[in-house]
């Protein structure tokens, strides 16, 4: 009963409640218009095309624009209102300007490296081509000097996490989308308490929405109160607007600017298999230790300011990077990179088509999520009918059941233009990771879906011959042995299943 009364009395209740009220309210409105059915008629006939227009001639993926076709179309009034609420970043001029400060932040402070990507060119043009891309659009610039090490589990990376941030001496930052009470992030917590009881400067950005069912209201006042500061991104407030769409989901953590650890585990026990949710959480994270850390604590510096309300420079940054130190065991080339979703270029997309389109020989890839646009469908379809051998990995077992059905939509397609479909039976597979023809990888936050690709702030780092593609490759070896293949008479499931699944692909792009 006590569980009970504190669920019913928790935030994301009353906040769900409040939100649903206003829904509701919308609803009735429309209803109320029925009783003047002509006026109504007409009205709604008129915003219907004037929405149609605006909807088909702005620069979105096709899959949604007909999304929202469909529902401003089929619910007129209502699907109108849903439309202006939600649709896209729809920001506000100050609200967009405040946020520019970060993409100004970050080309002042990453300086480029021409010299290095022409070096790259010299022996490898395609991955000097897609180094140009992230330098120019990402402003993220290339690295040596850069030793990576990669974790195929998150409990492998836990200890290694823990021993780094027991090393730190000058500031540990942490920008994660969701932080749990429990083994992992207590371990965690203390540490940063005592650090920053040290005199080092600890500071903590996660996501509201993340952490909405996790973490105590007001939890970031509590960690200020223990000299941890902190900033949450976006609070999560009970009224209907675009900015719910906007959300902090990188994993970043830095110490000291020597090493920096990203990759899709974030501070909860599942990430780290001491909380069984859905099977097996197979994750992964990359660690770097060396130049390439530098480009990660300015991704951190340049959020925390926004959220600061400070506009950083390189002069203000400056203090924080450290000095030039040879790596002995760096070898082949680094470049992180964030996409910022509202500079309408979609990085993290962009990274991932780059290597589908240049892929010779295989491209391997894991998601949790399988929710894409055309783009990327025909690059996959393309690459596969010209002999690459395609393959991906999706979960086995779904944390949430209407997107696991919109990625099952994906597979007779994809199947039957040779993409090869595995699904990762012991659990659920978190990994966001690229491989290509032993050469390339990118390990990342960037989820194949619509929200990752266009609606969130992402992370990753992309690699051309470093020592951890080896591994890389293990590691997807071990993943297919444990994964079912599945086959196209796997995905026939009868009419009502197939219409269930065709509808959530329509409206997946929504989600």
């Amino acid at each position: 009963m006590k569980k009970l009364f504190k669920l019913l009395f928790s935030r994301i209740v009353i906040v769900s409640f409040l939100i649903l009220l206003q829904l509701f309210v919308i609803f009735l409105v429309a209803i109320r218009f029925t009783e003047y059915f002509v006026y109504y008629y007409l009205a709604a006939l008129l915003l219907s095309l004037v929405l149609t227009l605006r909807i088909v001639n702005r620069r979105d993926a096709v899959e949604y624009k007909i999304a929202w076709l469909c529902t401003v179309l089929l619910f007129p009034l209502f699907g109108a209102f849903l439309y202006l609420i939600f649709s896209g970043n729809r920001l506000t001029k100050r609200s967009k300007k405040k946020m520019a400060t970060i993409t100004e932040a970050m080309g002042q402070s990453l300086e480029r490296n021409d010299a290095l990507t022409e070096t790259l060119a010299a022996e490898n043009p395609s991955a000097a081509s897609q180094s140009r891309y992230i330098s120019d659009y990402a402003l993220c610039p290339l690295y040596q000097n850069t030793e990576v090490r990669y974790f195929p589990l998150g409990e492998d990376m836990f200890p290694v996490l823990i021993e780094e941030l027991e090393k730190a001496e000058k500031y540990i930052f942490l920008e994660y989308f969701i932080i749990g009470e429990g083994r992992m992030w207590n371990t965690i917590h203390e540490i940063l308490k005592r650090k920053a009881a040290q005199g080092v400067d600890v500071r903590l950005i996660y996501d509201d929405m993340g952490c909405i069912m996790l973490l105590p209201v007001n939890y970031d006042k509590t960690l200020r109160a223990e000299g941890i500061r902190c900033h949450v991104f976006n609070r999560f407030i009970p009224i209907l607007s675009a900015r719910l769409n906007n959300r902090d989901h990188r994993k970043i953590g830095v110490v000291d600017g020597r090493v920096a650890f990203t990759g899709g585990v974030n501070f909860a026990d599942e990430y780290i298999n001491e909380k069984v949710r859905f099977g097996h959480w197979k994750d992964n994270s990359v660690m770097l230790r060396g130049d390439a850390a530098w480009s990660m604590t300015v991704m951190f510096l340049t959020m925390w300011d926004y959220l600061d309300g400070v506009r950083g420079s390189k002069d203000s940054y400056a203090v924080y990077r450290p000095a030039p130190t040879p790596v002995a065991a760096a070898h082949g080339w680094v470049q992180p990179y964030t996409d910022n979703p509202l500079d309408d270029e979609a990085v993290g997309e962009r990274i991932y088509l780059n290597m589908i389109n240049r892929a010779e020989r295989y491209i391997w890839i894991t998601t949790p999520y399988l929710v894409i646009d055309g783009q990327l469908e025909s690059a996959l379809c393309n690459a596969a009918k010209c002999g690459v051998d395609v393959r991906i990995v999706t979960p086995g077992i779904a944390d949430k059941f209407i997107v696991y059905e919109a990625t099952k939509s994906y597979y007779e397609h994809l199947i039957r233009n040779g993409v090869k479909i595995y699904q990762y039976t012991p659990g659920f597979m978190h990994a966001k990771t690229f491989l290509c023809d032993d050469r390339y990888a990118t390990v990342g936050t960037v989820n194949l879906d619509f929200r990752s690709l266009y609606l969130h702030f992402e992370c990753g780092v992309w690699m051309c011959d470093t020592d951890v593609i080896g591994p890389i490759r293990d590691d997807f070896e071990a993943v297919f042995q444990k994964s079912q293949f599945i086959t196209l008479a796997d995905c026939v499931k009868g009419f009502w299943r197939d219409l269930f699944r065709a509808v959530m692909a329509l409206i997946a792009p929504l989600m």
